[in-house]
């Protein structure tokens, strides 16, 4: 699908939601995440908290539209970027837990298509324009984080476990790197937004292959994680429409509430 607003995304992520619901699809985790932060950006829009609402639509509009060619091309015919290969190749995979569902398409969604979606916003020099608009998606992103955090925390029991390993941090596990992430994202699309389309070409090349390298050290980390990922696997919910459902509902919920006050 390729849609033409930012109303247009959170349809598309609305509607992915709700088929991966009613077939108990693993996609619909980190959808449900995704069409949240989408909702936020809305209404930050509609608020005026932007300096230019109707590019952060625009922008909103180009990132949601890479996730929608990725979803597309993996239900084609598993082609797509390698990044959202080895996150959609995971989906059918028991032994992944929740929040490594969620990681993997925030690190597909981040590491790759910000740049590209922000350079195609505003291309060259126009891309510093962009800059504070960009880096105010972050506290939404926080507000967003940390109600799903407690959503993904009431689903898997065990969960705490990883902060005793050293990785389930706000730095490391659904707030794992996003703001050192989108640091990075920002560098790129400044990168990206000077580059000809030679060069381009080549810059997101070299950004798949690194967010296909992290996909991969997420899906199977080593040292102490792994056993504490057994152990919460064994014990988390495995209904997946019922998680989807939970998740969905993360910024609706008293905590959430009073995060975003």
């Amino acid at each position: 699908m390729t849609v033409e607003n930012i109303d247009g995304v959170v349809d598309g992520l609305a509607g992915i939601v709700r088929e991966a619901r009613r077939a108990g699809d693993r996609v619909g985790y980190f959808a449900a995440l995704y069409r949240q932060v989408t909702v936020e950006v809305r209404t930050a829009i509609h608020e005026g908290l932007f300096e230019d609402g109707a590019r952060m639509d625009r922008f909103d509009t180009h990132f949601g539209n890479r996730y929608f060619d990725a979803y597309d091309a993996w239900r084609r015919d598993r082609s797509g970027p390698r990044c959202w290969r080895e996150t959609f190749g995971l989906l059918t995979d028991a032994d992944t837990v929740i929040v490594q569902h969620l990681l993997l398409g925030v690190n597909a969604h981040i590491n790759l298509d910000l740049a590209v979606a922000a350079a195609r916003t505003s291309p060259g020099e126009a891309i510093h324009e962009l800059r504070h608009d960009f880096l105010l998606i972050n506290d939404i992103l926080g507000r967003v984080v940390l109600a799903v955090q407690d959503s993904v925390g009431d689903l898997s029991p065990f969960l705490s476990l990883l902060d005793q390993v050293g990785a389930r941090t706000d730095e490391r596990i659904l707030d794992f790197s996003v703001r050192q992430s989108r640091e990075e994202a920002w560098h790129n699309a400044v990168l990206l937004a000077g580059q000809n389309e030679a060069e381009r070409v080549a810059t997101v090349e070299r950004l798949d292959v690194r967010a296909a390298v992290l996909a991969r050290l997420i899906a199977r980390p080593g040292g102490l994680v792994r056993p504490a990922l057994e152990l919460i696997r064994r014990t988390e919910s495995d209904d997946v429409p019922a998680v989807i459902k939970h998740l969905d509902q993360a910024m609706r919920r008293p905590s959430a509430r009073q995060t975003t006050a």
